[in-house]
């Protein structure tokens, strides 16, 4: 192996340039050229790649995003589309492949993997829905990012009394939503993965009021119900007030935390290690802090799931 090529894919996670610094680094360090392509599978497909070397990924590691930019590709998915992925890499010279993303990535990079293309993934998303990680790169910063807006609403809902909802991201996946109400000390989370009952969240809120609790915070996942419409449910069912802020974006940027950061720069050599012992089809993880490969079939087919007993632990300690 003489060149490998890079990408990003899916929706950008802060810890994605470590991950790039450290690829490029250690694939130099063993004596490889490394090609960047340029907005995921679509640049793949389109043959835009860049030379990339310890110099072009200097004063990366602490930048939020991805210097190679990312993107969603419909045409990827398509028979023809990764057949001219395929050529792209063939005319590119590239020996090898590392995909940076999640698990729609990953589904990309195994099905390079069955054109015979050694490519293996690092699990980069925020919303820490690939199993078997310990975490995802990302999600560390994401939840800090939360965690650090819900204190501030804390005070202003102190202040006026007030109940509060709080949008976070999560889809499918509510991991965010637990780990910040948990951290938090919210009243109520609600998730895409488990069933909520509307009056059941209003007889919560009551009786919090009715033991002295001047203001409630309410943490949900976009996957559950949206703040508003969450907010126009607590209306009808109970009377309540409510205030939304939606976090949105806001915790896909900024600079990575000391975690994700030093998490990326592991997964980052650990993948050129991989390749370059000749692994193909697996993601590079740190599982119980080890690092391990895993077949990428694993990572979509395997559910990673919430723990029920911290669901029940956020619900016991609202009184």
């Amino acid at each position: 192996m003489k060149r490998i090529g890079l990408l990003t894919s899916g929706g950008d996670a802060p810890g994605m340039n470590a991950a790039i610094r450290s690829v490029v680094r250690n694939a130099v360090w063993h004596g490889l050229d490394v090609m960047g392509f340029e907005q995921g599978y679509e640049g793949l497909m389109d043959g835009k790649c860049v030379p990339l070397d310890a110099r072009s990924v200097g004063a990366i590691i602490h930048r939020g995003g991805t210097i190679l930019r990312t993107a969603r590709s419909e045409r990827f998915k398509t028979e023809e589309g990764r057949t001219r992925a395929l050529h792209q890499l063939t005319a590119c010279g590239v020996d090898g492949l590392v995909v940076i993303g999640g698990d729609g990535s990953f589904r990309g990079a195994w099905e390079l993997h069955k054109l015979g293309v050694p490519v293996v993934g690092i699990p980069a998303t925020i919303d820490n829905d690939v199993a078997h990680c310990d975490m995802t790169i990302g999600c560390d910063t994401a939840l800090n990012t939360a965690l650090e807006a819900m204190r501030r609403l804390r005070d202003t809902a102190s202040s006026h009394d007030r109940l509060f909802i709080i949008e976070v991201m999560g889809r499918n996946c509510g991991y965010i939503a637990l780990h910040t109400a948990l951290s938090g000390g919210a009243e109520c989370v609600l998730v895409p993965e488990r069933p909520f009952d509307i009056q059941k969240l209003c007889d919560g809120l009551r009786r919090s009021r009715a033991s002295g609790k001047s203001y409630s915070l309410v943490v949900v996942a976009e996957g559950a119900i949206s703040g508003h419409d969450l907010k126009l449910r607590l209306a009808e069912c109970g009377g309540y007030d409510a205030r939304v802020t939606v976090l949105g974006y806001i915790q896909r940027g900024g600079s990575p935390s000391a975690y994700d950061a030093a998490l990326a720069t592991r997964l980052g050599a650990f993948a050129v290690d991989r390749l370059l012992a000749g692994s193909s089809g697996v993601m590079a993880s740190l599982e119980c802090g080890v690092p391990r490969e895993v077949p990428l079939p694993q990572t979509w087919e395997d559910r990673r799931g919430l723990k029920e007993e911290l669901m029940e632990l956020v619900e016991r300690l609202s009184i």
